[in-house]
């Protein structure tokens, strides 16, 4: 966030609050406000977004949620494969504040839940179907990232898979499984980035199922 003069020190969460608790709050980098009171957090970003926009144009009052939880509609997990002593693993999750290890989360407070739970499916998945998890610093593996875009007038649902090769391995039957733990998918997308990046998405992308974009509605408008 750019520093933006007159703002109140962000508190410190208290232990003992009411608020649910993110299990990976102190480690993972994906949010800043979780655990705070929600009315304080919406006069703190009304008042940023006032500073830095006051010389230009004249805003409206804030509008917050009935209910701030797992409202976020583009879901991205970063994959790795970690070792635990002798022990192996695939996990999904968000990147640690600024580093590039992966923090593993199963279920996060803001994402939506479809996400979350197709994230987990697709996981599991890596097993069953033997898809290795792409290393950065060897460049070895396939897969690097799920993104899920959700539509929350629609109720469609897009995939994209972010491997580091255009060829998914018994691509077909990896497709007709995951619809069949998941039906409400609309649409699969390969996005190839086979570069070494810190950049999430490739310049090429390949649909496996569906139109390949998702249509949302917001203030009367229809949005793809």
């Amino acid at each position: 966030m750019r520093a933006v003069r007159g703002l109140p020190e962000i508190p410190k969460v208290d232990p003992e609050s009411s608020f649910p608790k993110c299990p990976v709050r102190k480690r993972c980098g994906g949010c800043s406000f979780i655990g705070l009171d929600y009315k304080w957090t919406l006069e703190y970003k009304e008042k940023y977004v006032s500073e830095l926009l006051k010389p230009f144009v004249k805003l409206s009052g804030i509008v917050g949620m009935d209910d701030p939880y797992h409202y976020r509609n583009k879901v991205n997990a970063a994959f790795a494969h970690v070792k635990d002593g002798r022990r192996e693993r695939n996990v999904s999750g968000i990147y640690e504040q600024g580093t590039h290890k992966v923090v593993p989360v199963k279920e996060c407070l803001l994402e939506d839940k479809r996400a979350d739970a197709i994230i987990q499916d697709i996981l599991k998945m890596t097993r069953d179907f033997k898809i290795k998890i792409y290393d950065e610093d060897s460049e070895y593996g396939l897969l690097r990232h799920v993104m899920v875009r959700t539509g929350h007038v629609t109720g469609q649902v897009m995939v994209v898979l972010v491997l580091a090769s255009a060829v998914l391995p018994n691509k077909n039957a990896f497709v007709e499984k995951l619809l069949e733990k998941h039906p409400e998918i609309t649409t699969i997308v390969i996005s190839v980035n086979d570069e070494h990046t810190s950049m999430v998405l490739g310049d090429r992308e390949i649909v496996i199922y569906g139109k390949g974009y998702i249509e949302d509605k917001l203030c009367g408008n229809t949005f793809r």
